[in-house]
């Protein structure tokens, strides 16, 4: 029987790895996400059919309770908040691998005293290294999640943050190697001290990052939710958690490297470097200032004119377009302007939004065509071939002071060059900065145009004028 387990544990691995293969392109992103759900099934009854499994009245239970919040998640949660959930999901993650390993360290407690184990080395530093990362995780997403909601402010004073982070890793260090190198028969009230220390240290690791790395963390925090799960494995010896676990954590670490590459920043920056927009110092009387006077606005009649012998257009998509849901609005004038003869792309930068991958998602579920999301990189050269530019919502994405300006918190991040196309139509419900705090010189450049108001309502009153016209 546990040969029979151990196939189905291998059998899920492979699906996971031609899921997570499946998902690097739009085109199989879909197939992609069923093979891991399957790969999941596989595992969950590997787990079912193993030897330790004693009573089954629990995990049903369990299983129902689960399954009934997770179809009430998928069908209530908002587009918008996919990166929100997406951050509480990984808290669980590492929630139940504190759990998991924190109940198996009692019970192997209880048969030691019994003779009926002998805890070793490894087993010891597997259990610490689940129950500690898993706290880490716990903690840090729920911040995570405070700050992606608006509910968490950024604080003004990080040293105090610091401090603390750094007291809890010599405190942890310490404790681990008295843990590790005593007797852990013992040591309950140790481990419970150092899981508060850890559920402490991931609010400390994660309030003083701003919400522009707010991908970054959620990246991160997937990967932490990871190896909390591989040690899990070590400690049950249960093959599917360590390859499951190995692979999240791999991936999630690949994706933090990318992310961080995408917005020129080191993850040790992003991590202790503290708030984009708290550097930056701009207030808001002086964001208005640099404004004044030079913006130039457009109605939405204006725009449809511009639009009606615009050739190649490009839609330039941001938070701004998840918060108003306008994938469904900006859809329909892409198809607009194609039935007209236009040349429609969408171009997409990595760090857009909440998430890695955020605007794909929206403007997938818009049905989108996959050929027309460009990434940065590809659509770049093309601007200057553009007649229209329409920037949905992006702040910090489109900042030309990213490529010039040496003092600006975010220069030499990679930009979408939209700046570059003739005209720049500019759809933002106003003139507040971005996640990093300061002033965009792309609104008050002499090709750009600004509309103010919620994405969706302006993209139907341009969709309204070009049929009335």
């Amino acid at each position: 029987m546990q040969a029979f387990v151990n196939f189905f544990y291998l059998a899920a691995a492979v699906l996971f790895i031609l899921g997570i293969k499946g998902m690097t392109k739009p085109k199989t992103a879909v197939r992609g996400n069923q093979l891991s759900a399957l790969g999941m099934g596989l595992a969950v009854l590997a787990a079912l059919l193993d030897f330790h499994v004693v009573s089954y009245g629990t995990i049903i239970i369990g299983i129902l309770a689960g399954g009934a919040a997770g179809v009430y998640m998928a069908r209530k949660v908002q587009m918008t908040s996919v990166p929100e959930m997406v951050a509480l999901l990984n808290g669980l993650g590492g929630g139940a691998s504190l759990l998991v390993a924190a109940a198996n360290y009692l019970e192997s407690q209880q048969l030691s005293g019994m003779g009926q184990f002998d805890p070793t080395v490894e087993w010891s530093v597997a259990v610490i290294l689940s129950i500690l990362v898993g706290a880490v995780t716990l903690t840090g997403s729920l911040v995570a999640v405070g700050k992606l909601m608006g509910k968490v402010d950024d604080p003004k004073d990080i040293r105090n943050y610091k401090l603390g982070v750094k007291a809890s890793f010599a405190l942890l260090f310490v404790g681990t190697l008295t843990l590790v190198m005593g007797d852990t028969l013992n040591s309950g009230v140790l481990l419970t001290l150092m899981i508060l220390l850890c559920l402490v240290l991931g609010v400390c690791l994660v309030m003083p990052i701003g919400g522009a790395d707010m991908p970054v963390v959620v990246s991160l925090l997937n990967s932490y939710s990871g190896i909390a799960g591989a040690a899990a494995g070590f400690v049950l010896g249960n093959n599917g958690l360590i390859i499951t676990g190995s692979l999240v954590g791999a991936s999630g670490l690949i994706l933090t490297s990318i992310m961080c590459k995408a917005m020129n920043r080191s993850l040790v920056n992003v991590l202790f470097g503290g708030s984009m927009a708290a550097a930056a110092g701009i207030s808001k009387s002086e964001n208005d200032a640099f404004y004044e006077g030079k913006v130039k606005f457009a109605s939405a009649d204006e725009v449809a004119m511009m639009l009606e012998t615009a050739k190649r257009v490009v839609f330039v998509p941001g938070y701004g377009l998840a918060v108003a849901q306008a994938q469904h609005a900006t859809r329909e004038l892409a198809s607009l302007l194609e039935s007209a003869g236009a040349k429609v792309k969408y171009a997409i930068h990595p760090v857009a939004g909440r998430m890695p991958g955020h605007m794909n998602v929206l403007l997938a579920e818009a049905e989108v065509p996959y050929d027309q999301l460009v990434e940065m990189d590809t659509i770049n050269p093309e601007f200057p071939q553009t007649d229209v530019a329409i920037v949905l919502g992006a702040n910090d994405v489109v900042n030309p002071v990213a490529a010039k300006d040496k003092n600006s918190p975010i220069y030499g991040m990679p930009i979408l060059e939209v700046y570059n196309a003739r005209t720049v139509i500019v759809v933002k419900r106003g003139l507040s900065p971005g996640f990093a705090g300061i002033p965009n010189e792309l609104f008050i450049r002499e090709n750009t145009l600004m509309v103010p108001g919620d994405a969706k309502k302006v993209l139907q009153d341009v969709i309204k004028a070009l049929r009335e016209g």
